[in-house]
């Protein structure tokens, strides 16, 4: 009876799976429920809907659009991927084997990509209620033009129609930005990054669409276990060799040059303390030439990262690079897994995070500093009344970024709405962005944001808080103005 109240069409009630009617999806999906909301929320819903996509925060490889090869096959492309898909059928005691994640020893694992697709279909259902569940909707139906819901029963159905999709010049990874209404797309790459894909996309037109986005992430982390190896990829690419602080400090500011020259807008930084205290240049170069001995302490690696925060923030009044932070995961919390799988197959944890003290120092040194864009991200949501948008109402460096990682859901996304907005607004944000490796569900996460948004702004009219051209003109500023004005070109 629920969408006959609302929106006066009569129930309707399949089978999950079933290929009785068509599997379709409703127009007014995510929208609030209330029926005086409901008329609101969707036109300022089709203000938005069609607007270009700006991606500024994400993990697509760039070579997968240089190349503009067809996709292998349904399940590398939808399933294997995506860490928010694979974790949970790995929750309920689906091995990683049996869904092909890589093992790092080469050992054998699923490689029938039918087989890997079979799997997810039958575990279809506990999807339910999840975002992936309504991001995996939207790519299948909307896409790829599926009719059918994935079951153990249409599993081989789905995997021959998606096949067939596949085979087709119009679903070639190009073929799709375009219709998918990417304006801009951002990748994320290492500081000793060739950035080569970038350079054959320039060559081919692409060099304002597809943007490198810098991320130092392993020079500054003077106790990763690679970070000898690390730093000597950097030595080769900047043509710098790294003796101590100073060098190193030297060969980051030629690769960030390096990343201006082809097209970057931002540098992106995860670390597990927002900290950024500075440290002197003969304590900072005390650590690196005890790291370069491999002699460095846990505390002179979280010391070390806390002074190049601040020293980012330093080159970035420079160079105008926008500074993005992510602090607060714990990355890699099951050792064993990672040691077996590597990183980023979903054994990532939030923790709590101190943004007030942590950001202190920068904040002082730079917060007001005409050249710092600064974009602040958090996993630990209740930060973002108490801390956060205090932080981003004051110091004109600061913005907001979006819901992020286990907050880009739609309950996440209201109550980051209903959190800031009191104390920071609008303007003191960034509009969303999609963090995603899944390239295909870009559109997906950017149409549930702007249905988000659309439902948060209808309220306010119903309350007479805006008026309607006030709400359709801040939800363009939410899915289209802001991201270009936050990231725009340094």
């Amino acid at each position: 009876m629920f969408d006959q109240a609302v929106s006066g069409q009569a129930p309707r009630r399949s089978t999950p799976g079933s290929s009785a009617e068509p599997w379709t999806l409703h127009p007014d999906r995510a929208l609030p429920a209330d029926p005086v909301l409901r008329p609101l929320a969707r036109d300022i819903y089709a203000e938005t809907r069609d607007l270009p996509i700006v991606a500024m925060h994400g993990h697509v490889d760039a070579a997968l659009l240089a190349d503009d090869e067809p996709f292998a096959d349904p399940a590398s492309l939808l399933v294997v991927p995506d860490h928010y898909l694979v974790r949970m059928l790995v929750s309920q005691g689906v091995p990683h084997d049996a869904l092909g994640v890589p093992r790092r020893d080469g050992g054998p694992v699923e490689t029938d990509p039918r087989a890997i697709w079979r799997t997810f279909a039958a575990h279809w259902s506990l999807f339910r209620g999840t975002p992936t569940r309504y991001w995996m909707e939207h790519v299948l139906v909307e896409v790829f033009g599926l009719t059918e819901r994935p079951s153990a029963d249409s599993a081989d159905r789905l995997f021959d129609e998606l096949s067939a999709r596949l085979a087709e010049d119009a679903f070639r990874p190009r073929a799709l930005f375009e219709r998918f209404g990417i304006e801009v797309l951002s990748t994320t790459d290492a500081a000793d990054a060739s950035l080569a894909d970038h350079a054959r996309l320039a060559a081919d037109g692409w060099g304002e669409r597809v943007v490198p986005t810098f991320r130092p992430d392993a020079v500054f982390h003077v106790d990763r276990p690679t970070w000898l190896d690390d730093i000597a990829r950097l030595e080769a690419r900047a043509g710098v060799s790294v003796g101590g602080y100073r060098d190193l400090v030297t060969a980051v500011e030629a690769r960030r040059a390096a990343f201006v020259a082809a097209g970057a807008r931002a540098s992106d930084h995860g670390h597990l303390s927002a900290d950024t205290t500075p440290l002197s240049d003969a304590e900072a170069d005390r650590i690196v030439v005890a790291a370069l001995r491999g002699q460095a302490t846990p505390a002179d690696a979280a010391a070390f990262s806390a002074h190049m925060l601040f020293e980012t923030a330093r080159m970035a009044s420079e160079d105008g690079l926008v500074m993005q932070l992510h602090p607060g995961v714990l990355r890699d919390h099951d050792a064993s897994v990672h040691a077996v799988r590597g990183p980023d197959v979903g054994y990532d944890i939030p923790v709590p995070t101190d943004y007030v003290h942590g950001l202190r120092p920068l904040l002082e040194a730079f917060g007001h500093h005409p050249g710092l864009r600064m974009v602040l991200f958090t996993v630990d949501e209740d930060t973002f009344s108490r801390e956060l948008a205090p932080i981003a109402g004051v110091y004109p460096a600061v913005r907001l970024g979006a819901p992020w990682w286990f907050l880009d859901t739609p309950d996440g996304m209201r109550r980051f709405r209903e959190a800031v907005t009191d104390t920071a607004g609008f303007a003191n944000t960034t509009g969303f962005v999609d963090d995603t490796r899944a390239y295909c569900s870009i559109p997906a996460r950017h149409d549930l944001a702007r249905r988000i948004d659309a439902g948060y702004l209808a309220r306010l009219v119903a309350e007479h808080r805006l008026d309607l051209d006030e709400a359709l003109e801040t939800a363009v500023d939410l899915a289209y103005r802001l991201p270009q004005q936050s990231y725009a070109r340094p």
